[in-house]
């Protein structure tokens, strides 16, 4: 039965697109971030949020208890490659500051549920 997670990450972003780094992630993870679902590896979503020149990203996903690691590894690859080019072929750079595991949130039930069930 899959378990709901949540990952953080902070990233040196100054210029470009805040979605850009989620799209990284479900690249890592689906293989390329304009697909049908269900997604290969893990249900996902992530958030971010931008203060200054930084930007904070929340990635709950939900997985097999035994892929835990290999999802939080994979968000960790697609963090660590540090750019993304869009459809619209403009390329978004960032540095990957820190990144690892963080606790579910009482306002995560709805999404974390969505997210087992997908």
């Amino acid at each position: 039965m899959r378990e709901t997670y949540a990952h953080t990450a902070v990233l040196d972003l100054t210029a470009g697109d805040d979605r850009a780094p989620g799209a990284a992630i479900t690249v890592a993870l689906c293989g390329g971030y304009d697909h049908e679902p269900p997604c290969r590896l893990a249900a996902h979503r992530t958030e971010a949020v931008r203060d200054g020149g930084e930007v904070r990203l929340r990635v709950l996903f939900a997985a097999e208890p035994g892929d835990e690691a290999r999802v939080r590894a994979g968000i960790d690859e697609g963090l660590a490659t540090g750019e993304l080019t869009g459809p619209d072929g403009v390329v978004t750079r960032w540095r990957l500051l820190r990144s690892g595991p963080a606790e579910l949130a009482a306002a995560d039930a709805a999404l974390a549920e969505r997210l087992r069930s997908s």
